[in-house]
């Protein structure tokens, strides 16, 4: 039976409703794009702030969709129907195997559409089912901090359950800003690339010996369709500016420092050179890559 994953994406559902559709349109092909690099199958369905994934299974699914830019997160749900007694049965069930005795929870319910009843009598009418039926096991609502949660979103005529909540990258959907060029010759050409990637950026790569590992272990997971040239190191600047060319890149992204930034201008003419890493540390960097590496382990 097919499992359906929840997606949900941020920054687009604030664009005027011309780009939000074109940035929707952008977003549902990167995802289609990631199924197919993968080569799993999937049936992907929309509704105002939502994309839904039908799959054979969710785990695999999830982890793609965490690599998509634009979607901030997503949730192996179960869909069923929006009547109460439905929501009952299947919201305990859900919840048995994750109540131990003397456990803390909480139901978190959310609505879109006309029902006759209010997100929070939901989810505390749910709780009462939750209470009631696992009365031996001495559960206690703690909407703080519970040790389990049990979200039920409300969509029409449909709801989704789920457990669990997997960020994403967030950001803007791949393709939506131009080209560039960047340089990945070690963790902080990596970042950038990534962040310029984040703000809807296609990216090429040029890569040496040392860069090489981020930009095919990491940066391509981002992005099936990446382009990565490799260089050695004496021949790097040749390479950037043959990708640059060939790509009609509008810019260039270069692991810089604020000391060599300026002097970094002048080589490249009119092409704007950007460098998102200039105002971090190298400790700073490296807490961040390791973030964006967990999110394609």
């Amino acid at each position: 039976m097919p499992q359906v994953v929840l997606i949900r994406y941020g920054e687009l559902a604030l664009k005027s409703p011309p780009v939000r559709r074109e940035f929707e349109r952008t977003l549902r092909r990167n995802i289609l794009d990631q199924f197919m690099a993968a080569r799993l199958a999937c049936r992907l369905s929309s509704d105002r702030g939502h994309f839904y994934v039908e799959c054979d299974d969710p785990a695999p699914a999830a982890r793609l969709l965490r690599r998509v830019f634009g979607v901030t997160s997503v949730s192996p749900a179960t869909e069923v129907e929006t009547e109460r007694a439905v929501l009952r049965e299947r919201v305990i069930a859900l919840a048995d195997p994750l109540l131990r005795p003397g456990a803390t929870f909480a139901v978190r319910a959310r609505r879109t559409g006309s029902h006759p009843f209010t997100s929070q009598e939901l989810a505390r009418d749910l709780g009462s089912d939750l209470i009631e039926r696992f009365g031996d096991r001495a559960l206690k609502v703690d909407l703080d901090h519970p040790e389990v949660e049990v979200f039920v979103e409300v969509r029409g005529p449909k709801t989704y359950l789920y457990v669990e909540r997997f960020s994403g990258p967030g950001g803007l959907p791949l393709g939506v800003a131009g080209q560039v060029v960047a340089l990945v010759n070690g963790v902080r050409g990596a970042l950038g690339a990534y962040l310029m990637m984040k703000r809807g950026c296609r990216c090429a790569v040029v890569t040496d010996p040392s860069g090489e590992p981020f930009g095919r272990d990491v940066l391509a997971r981002f992005d099936p369709k990446l382009r990565i040239e490799s260089a050695d190191p004496s021949a790097v600047e040749p390479a950037l500016r043959t990708l640059s060319e060939s790509t009609h890149a509008d810019g260039l992204v270069l692991p810089l420092s604020v000391e060599e930034y300026a002097d970094a201008k002048g080589p490249w003419g009119d092409k704007v050179v950007f460098s998102p890493t200039v105002g971090f540390s190298d400790a700073e960097v490296s807490e961040r890559w390791a973030a964006v590496a967990s999110l394609v382990s």
